[in-house]
């Protein structure tokens, strides 16, 4: 038998968040050690997933099956396609960072000795939502990676609520209250999102007989399952829109904003930049797959909602006071082209989307920690507080100003890759949506840049003047973010050689190819 590599690369942060919960109240440094150490290995196994993929294999490889629940058919089946092993590959790089810019913010507080949070309980959380994150890439059975979508609220639910901003920790009752809120909210959306889901889950299993995602995919291409018209669309939209809570696609989408403007900095890049890519990973595994037919029946509308949610996410995003919630208002407005791209239907526009999600993530990563050492010296969040960091904090304001440039798609910055494709992918077939959604770039450019202006430009505001610049270890989270963001806008081939195949067999699954360019002839 062999090494089973996907267990063991989701099971070691879950073991990992046990033992770090288990460390002796007095040993917190010790705590943060074995979570970092615990990250870093799985970073490592993720590394020889990567190695041991082969792109132009079978579309699941390092598969695993064990039998689970025998009576309702569920099993323990795993296995990993280019996108899954792409996005596995995103989450093992961001814990270390996430727990190293992390490092202070479940510290007791010196002056509210009794309000101490457990600092072990912190990192072990966040080692439990990789657990599970980890764990929905690669799970292949239906059932299973419901247990998971839904299992993963749990610990995201008390890091939000829990661990609420170091900058309104000192003894503010009105912002536990606010941290409350986030943190109920975020719990409901995806709550009665997973409920809606279920009860498709179940219909699935009443239709198919199975769980098993390759089963049913297998059984619909040879003709042996066939779904009513109506059966099919219904289930199609118990799944998307428990994906679209999760993504968060609008009108869905205003937990958002409360969890990430609550939550620690860290906390925020775990939201958006990891588990809502859980969403987006799903519509491409599961609704596309699962339900091909309908995917194409609801394609017109899900576009016109993607763009919709690019514009307004951008637009509110432009008005914004706090820092922490425009970056999840042009998260919001990301997600719109990433929803997009999927729906498009082109293999431009869902090589794009994908490569959307992992280039968010290290932008989105890159700006909302720089923005969380920012907050942490001035202990505000308002964009009104500062004015002239750079002068002061010279290191800093750069690394601000990369991250805000790669979240606009500045070209030779990843995202400027993935954006590009899903609007070349989107134009093609809807010519319309793909122009409005041009608009996006412009309000992005527009935010990002007053966000700098105010917030880095100008006078030496007083509060401002003795801020300290980037330390060491602040250094070592930002860095190697900003250059794998230049390093990937340079070179994306490594990627897009990954996951390429998996969307040509996506492609293939809704029965779609790529519309033939439009050549005039000439006078």
């Amino acid at each position: 038998m062999s090494f089973p590599l996907l267990t063991a690369t989701a099971a070691l942060p879950a073991l990992g968040a046990v033992a770090t919960a288990a460390v002796p109240a007095a040993r917190r440094t010790a705590a943060k050690w074995l979570a970092l150490l615990v990250s870093v290995g799985t970073l490592v196994l993720s590394v020889i997933q990567l190695v041991r993929f082969e792109p132009g294999g079978a579309r699941y490889q390092l598969t695993e099956s064990h039998a689970w629940i025998k009576d309702f058919g569920v099993r323990y089946e795993l296995g990993v396609d280019g996108i899954g092993v792409a996005l596995i590959g995103l989450t093992a790089l961001l814990i270390p960072f996430i727990i190293a810019a992390g490092w202070h913010d479940a510290d007791p507080l010196e002056t509210h000795s009794s309000r101490w949070r457990p600092t072990q309980g912190f990192f072990a959380l966040i080692l439990a939502v990789e657990a599970m994150v980890v764990l929905s890439f690669e799970a292949t059975d239906v059932f299973l990676f419901y247990i998971l979508f839904e299992a993963m609220l749990i610990p995201m639910y008390f890091l939000i609520g829990g661990f609420g901003d170091r900058a309104h920790a000192q003894g503010d009752e009105a912002a536990a209250t606010q941290r409350s809120y986030a943190a109920v909210k975020f719990l409901l959306y995806n709550l009665v999102g997973g409920l809606i889901m279920l009860a498709a889950v179940i219909g699935l299993y009443v239709v198919a007989g199975s769980f098993s995602l390759s089963e049913i995919v297998a059984a619909r291409a040879n003709g042996s399952l066939h779904m009513a018209t109506n059966t099919e669309r219904l289930l199609f939209l118990g799944f998307f829109f428990a994906f679209a809570v999760k993504a968060p696609l609008w009108p869905l989408h205003t937990w958002l904003p409360n969890a990430m403007g609550e939550a620690t900095a860290p906390v925020a890049v775990l939201i958006t930049a990891v588990v809502d890519k859980v969403g987006t990973f799903a519509m491409l595994r599961f609704c596309l797959q699962l339900f091909p037919e309908a995917s194409k029946w609801a394609t017109p509308v899900i576009v016109v909602l993607a763009v919709i949610s690019i514009i307004y996410g951008a637009l509110l995003a432009v008005g914004q006071r706090d820092i922490k919630r425009l970056v999840a208002y042009a998260s919001i407005s990301h997600f719109g082209f990433i929803v997009m791209g999927i729906f498009a239907m082109t293999s431009q526009g869902q090589s794009g989307a994908t490569l959307y999600m992992i280039n968010h993530g290290i932008s989105t990563a890159a700006l909302m920690l720089v923005a969380g050492f920012l907050i942490s010296r001035r202990g505000s969040r308002l964009i009104s507080d500062y004015g002239g960091v750079q002068k002061v904090a010279p290191v800093l304001a750069g690394t601000f100003l990369i991250g805000g440039l790669a979240t606009l798609s500045l070209p030779g910055l990843a995202p400027f890759i993935s954006e590009f494709l899903v609007l070349v992918g989107t134009f093609s077939r809807y010519p319309t949506a793909g122009v409005v959604a041009t608009l996006g770039i412009v309000l992005a450019a527009l935010y990002v840049l007053v966000l700098y202006q105010r917030t880095m430009t100008g006078p030496v505001k007083a509060e401002v003047q003795g801020m300290p610049d980037l330390k060491v270890r602040e250094l070592l989270v930002v860095a190697p973010l900003i250059a794998l963001l230049v390093f990937l806008g340079v070179y994306p081939k490594p990627l897009t050689d990954i996951v390429n195949p998996a969307v040509r067999q996506t492609m293939s699954d809704v029965q779609k190819k790529d519309p033939n360019p439009v050549v005039e002839a000439a006078k």
